[in-house]
């Protein structure tokens, strides 16, 4: 088969709808139903004795850390469960019992799989040796490891200088896998180093940095027992970070109260019921919400802002309610922020957000009282075009109350794979460090590339432009990930060789270079054993703890390398052992590996004893209230700008969701119950004014059309379902409406892609 003839094969999920059945929105999360849940998983993908014994060592502290979301464990853990059901569900899908091998690939064209949903790719099973696509074929082969390490090597040094690669990093990694990848792409030369973060949670580590000198949050666990206020804005808990909601309910049973900003109102935001209690498992469990917020999508500033103004307002008559020693001893731009928020009248900013102004007196009335507070937040705020500064206006409320650097308060921006933050903080950027090339040269003798690399939305007009031509991918599903996915197939084409360190299959596996291999490797829940010996690896956790994961499962295969493994591999291939790097020691050798890690990265020194237990905080300067990073050694007050949307009659601002089934883009099932839809992905949730406006009725079928610089961008065949949301609002789930974000338009600043608020149209289908 030719090379063309493979180009010609879907990029998306199948538009055939499944069957979908309708229900109530729920009214909780967890409970019992989410235990069954998370048992009917894991029981079917791992048979019931090895899903239960494998369960007890998720999240343990000699266990290994769960494959999902990135929030922390306590520190006194649960010997029945420490996990949710979507951890079970990441557990059962990376160590389901299927497996896809070369009888499977001699089955299946790549060109049939493209037409598979992502769901059935997803559950195709585990890979267990290194496969190749070669030109014109549209069939994997087996390969050997050397043969495959030798075939990277060969394409990277036919490359006319360094830029040509680009090595991509998933939050999946660990600490020791991301640093020695990001040691290999500065070895070879360049900083093309994008990675998951910069389509998720750029916005919050820029405009963190900017404003606290830090792209971290502050918070620990603990401070949620203390916590007068809790704000979650923008996040939806019960599906993404479902054991977040244990720590809102210790909030709630000391007193403190939460306030939910949120177009859409998520079950697990409106009550809890533990199932680690009886009174969750079989009585109605924990109200959450206090005061529900529903904003309209995007709007957060115009409601901050308002918040802010009456705040204000409140100040001038009781000096008490604004923390004035905090802002005169800690911050600066207090009075240009005061002048700013006169900017806008309230009412302005009232019909801006949506929400009724009873509710907001509500939650400024609280605020006035209270000092120890915590904003949590999640991409709800960081896909837009003002990404950035929804998060610096977030911390302008924070230092007008005076809420950080003390217990109960603080930033908690809420990281969705469980080590994307430590990515980046061993070293996996794009920009340069001017601290870390020569923390390299000391340590390793050779001197790291001193020009910036692209990032995501940088990477794929470079590959679609044949600038860059061998694409790795440390993990992810970078096609269905990313937006613009016509266009982003079309660039990953382009490359000469494409190559994915993976576990499971996914699209990203059917959208491919003109060469392209798989490489299979070890997941969190598999023993990593070498020479007898049980070997470990380290991640950090949404609030910087750094601790040990250590796999309990046998191997589905004999011939599944580890990541470092892997990547040592390549590097040594390519480098044909001539470099003062000894690559292949430190993807053996984990200790030594640390240790070289701690020598070059600030904070991971005597990573191998400090990480065991429950492991250790790296340093964070704003818990100590020191911001001598920044201008005149001052946390900053930022005067943000309201976004403009400008809607012309009959469009809408559309935001993607996740379902209850689904973690990023691995698809675990068919349903979202806490949102009623069952058996179906292809929906689109719409207000039921709009709807009568374009007389649509419950299910009809519509595509939905974006058009941005006179490219229309379209996506067919979604049910329009009625729903609590917004006028003039949408949501929809991702990937399935990744097609309508324009790959050009993203955050100022971050470059994270606007997948929360595109412009977009409707039509009904044929």
């Amino acid at each position: 088969m030719s090379s063309s003839t493979r180009k010609n094969i879907e990029t998306q999920s199948s538009k055939e709808f499944t069957g979908i059945e309708l229900k109530n929105p729920a009214t909780y999360a967890a409970g019992f139903t989410g235990v069954k849940v998370a048992l009917q998983h894991t029981f079917k993908e791992m048979g019931a004795i090895r899903a239960i014994k494998t369960l007890s060592h998720m999240n343990q502290l000699d266990g290994f850390d769960c494959p999902g979301c990135a929030w922390p464990d306590p520190e006194h853990r649960s010997k029945l469960a420490e996990y949710c059901e979507n951890g079970a569900k990441a557990l059962a899908e990376e160590a389901t019992n299927q497996i896809v091998d070369n009888t499977f690939f001699s089955n299946y064209s790549v060109q049939e799989m493209s037409r598979w949903s992502d769901y059935k790719i997803g559950k195709s099973g585990r890979l267990v040796a290194p496969m190749i696509l070669k030109p014109g074929s549209n069939h994997y082969q087996e390969i050997t490891w050397e043969d495959a390490f030798r075939l990277i090597a060969d394409h990277l040094h036919a490359l006319s200088n360094p830029d040509e690669a680009i090595f991509y990093t998933s939050g999946r990694s660990s600490n020791e896998a991301a640093f020695l990848y990001g040691l290999f792409a500065r070895a070879f030369g360049t900083n093309n180093m994008p990675d998951c973060s910069n389509m998720c949670h750029e916005s919050s580590g820029v405009g963190l940095s900017q404003t606290l000198g830090i792209g971290k949050g502050s918070v620990k666990l603990e401070d949620f027992d203390k916590a007068e206020v809790v704000m979650v804005i923008g996040q939806n808990p019960g599906t993404n970070h479902p054991r977040m909601l244990s720590a809102l309910e210790k909030c709630k049973a000391n007193g403190g109260k939460i306030i939910s900003v949120n177009p859409l109102q998520e079950a697990g935001l409106i009550r809890f019921r533990n199932p680690q209690g009886l009174s969750g498992m079989l009585l109605n469990g924990q109200g959450l919400t206090d005061i529900y917020l529903q904003v309209k999508i995007n709007q957060d500033v115009a409601l901050l802002k308002l918040i802010e103004k009456k705040l204000a307002a409140l100040d001038k008559v009781d000096k008490k309610v604004f923390d004035h020693e905090f802002i005169v001893n800690y911050t600066e731009g207090y009075e240009s922020l005061i002048v700013h928020l006169d900017k806008h009248t309230e009412q302005e900013l009232l019909e801006l957000c949506g929400v009724e102004e009873k509710l907001i007196n509500e939650a400024v009335t609280l605020l006035a009282k209270k000092s120890r507070i915590i904003i949590c937040w999640a991409m709800g705020l960081t896909q837009h075009k003002n990404g950035v500064e929804n998060i610096k206006e977030c911390v302008n409320l924070l230092l007008l109350k005076g809420s950080l650097g003390k217990p109960g308060s603080g930033t908690c921006p809420v990281r969705g794979h469980s080590n994307v933050q430590g990515d980046r903080s061993v070293g996996i950027m794009h920009y340069v460090s001017k601290e870390l090339n020569a923390a390299i040269k000391n340590t390793f003798g050779f001197d790291a590339p001193d020009h910036e690399g692209v990032d995501v939305v940088k990477a794929i007009p470079a590959m679609y432009e044949g600038k860059s031509k061998v694409f790795i991918c440390l993990g992810g599903n970078f096609v269905s990930a990313a937006s613009d996915t016509e266009y982003t197939a079309k660039a990953v084409q382009n490359c000469d060789l494409t190559i994915q360190i993976s576990t499971k299959l996914n699209r990203s596996h059917l959208i491919t270079g003109k060469t392209a291999l798989i490489l299979p490797a070890l997941g969190r829940s598999d023993k990593d054993v070498k020479d007898g010996e049980k070997r470990h690896l380290t991640v950090e956790n949404s609030m910087g703890i750094v601790h040990q994961s250590k796999g309990f499962l046998d191997p589905i295969s004999d011939d599944i390398k580890s990541e470092p493994e892997i990547i040592a591999g390549i590097a040594a291939a390519y480098f044909r052992e001539v470099h003062p790097v000894k690559w292949k020691s430190l993807g053996s050798n984990y200790e030594l590996l640390r240790e070289k890690l701690g020598e070059v990265i600030s904070g991971f020194k005597d990573l191998n004893t400090k990480s065991e237990g429950s492991g250790y905080y790296l340093p964070n300067n704003v818990r100590n209230l020191d911001f001598s990073k920044l201008p005149n050694q001052r946390a900053q007050f930022s005067m943000t700008e309201l976004p403009i949307h400008n809607l012309n009659e009959n469009e809408y601002l559309l935001m993607s969701i996740r379902s209850h089934d689904q973690f990023n883009t691995t698809i675990y099932g068919l349903n979202d119950r806490y949102r009623g839809i069952h058996n179906e992905r292809r929906v689109l949730f719409m207000n039921e004014t709009d709807m009568a406006r374009e007389n649509f009725k419950k299910m009809d079928v519509v595509n939905i059309m974006s058009n941005y610089q006179g490219q229309e961008r379209k996506v067919f065949q979604f049910l329009v379902i009625p729903y609590h949301i917004p006028q003039t609002n949408l949501a929809a789930y991702f990937p399935e409406i990744n097609p309508l974000i324009p790959i050009h338009e993203y955050a100022e600043k971050s470059n994270t892609p606007i997948s929360k608020s595109v412009k977009v149209s409707l039509e009904k289908a044929d």
